[in-house]
């Protein structure tokens, strides 16, 4: 019988113990990365005895098989692959907060509030962010997507995001509030965001909007499903919604795009179905419990180059979409979101209040 994955609730820690040290942790995420433990010690710097020592404290400290040893060397268990995957987020869980600490020491001046989708958040807003930095910008607390959203049905998954210090007075600092595309518009319509970025076809009344960037979704599979092993890798449209499928939650532009493009081809959602509140539990879903999702391109290349999930398509279902900047109507926006607005679309310009959408 093949080996499964732990299996805990992603908001429910498990019991109390002591923390696994984060040295041990990128040692799996090396193993993984590289193929072997011989060479996650060439990669770290290490010795090959010191690695397999580490190895087998990490299996000892959280009761898992993770390594598969036999006379021609040492392989990550499917627990060992799974545990790789959460270990590499709180490495860079870590990272972030290394980042974030450092930038303490810089002196911030004004705060702008922006407020993005979980997907422009996670894959976009970086590099919006690293571009700023070169005009003297550096990051912030809450610099990065925080993790462990808060699912709640008909909600949005809150988390409090990336953030920029300035270094100059006349430079703001930008607080990144990241939340399904529904709430980002009521962010910006209370003024609680100066500028918000959705992946939601619909806008609301009382915002003008410009396109940053298209996107599309892809379904997506593990690549053992029998889905994957298919001559051309097709399914049609009511396979994907009977299939076990699982979505976002109400008032994702994800899941919007999603509905909509059903309806075009004359299906609907199922009335009940799993919901999960962010890109990361919807890929663990799919890739360990064989689930069936529907995700941004953007959010899932990695995981299509490296073969861990499949594309399928769906003849018949347009999942292409806008990724877009909202802003309030009648509203002059500052300098600093002026810029920020450039930059994200890419040009020297920017949107003003009277735009035309």
């Amino acid at each position: 019988m093949a080996e499964t994955a732990p299996q805990h609730l992603p908001n429910t820690p498990p019991p109390r113990r002591d923390r696994t040290s984060l040295g041990l942790l990128e040692l799996l995420v090396a193993t993984d990365s590289h193929g072997s433990i011989s060479a996650a010690a060439r990669a770290l710097g290490i010795s090959q005895p010191s690695a397999s020592a580490g190895m087998r404290r990490l299996e000892k400290h959280l009761g898992l098989e993770l390594v598969a040893r036999s006379t021609r060397g040492a392989r990550l268990t499917e627990t060992g692959r799974a545990t790789a995957t959460w270990a590499r987020e709180v490495i860079d869980a870590s990272d972030r907060f290394e980042t974030s600490a450092a930038a303490l020491r810089e002196a911030p001046s004004a705060r702008i509030r922006l407020a993005a989708s979980l997907t422009i958040a996670e894959y976009l807003a970086p590099r919006w962010l690293a571009t700023l930095a070169l005009d003297g910008l550096t990051p912030a607390p809450g610099a990065g997507a925080a993790t462990g959203p808060a699912s709640r049905p008909g909600g949005s998954s809150e988390q409090r995001g990336p953030s920029v210090a300035a270094r100059g007075p006349a430079s703001p600092d930008v607080e990144l509030l990241v939340r399904n595309s529904r709430s980002v518009m009521e962010l910006v319509l209370s003024d609680d965001a100066e500028l918000g970025f959705i992946e939601s076809s619909t806008l609301r009344r009382g915002l003008h909007s410009r396109t940053l960037a298209h996107d599309e979704l892809v379904v997506v599979v593990a690549a053992t499903h029998p889905w994957a092993g298919r001559r051309r890798r097709t399914a049609t449209v009511d396979e994907l919604v009977t299939g076990g499928l699982v979505v976002r939650e109400r008032g994702s532009g994800t899941r919007e795009t999603l509905e909509k493009s059903l309806v075009a081809a004359g299906a609907r959602l199922p009335d009940h179905l799993p919901y999960l509140g962010s890109t990361a539990s919807l890929k663990t879903a799919v890739q360990y419990g064989g689930a069936v999702a529907v995700l941004s391109r953007l959010t899932v290349a990695d995981d299509l180059a490296r073969g861990t999930l499949a594309e399928i398509q769906v003849p018949g279902l347009d999942l292409s979409r806008r990724l877009r900047v909202v802003w309030k109507d009648g509203t002059e926006l500052s300098a600093a979101a002026r810029r920020i607005a450039a930059v994200a679309a890419g040009s020297a310009g920017a949107p003003r209040s009277r735009t035309v959408r």
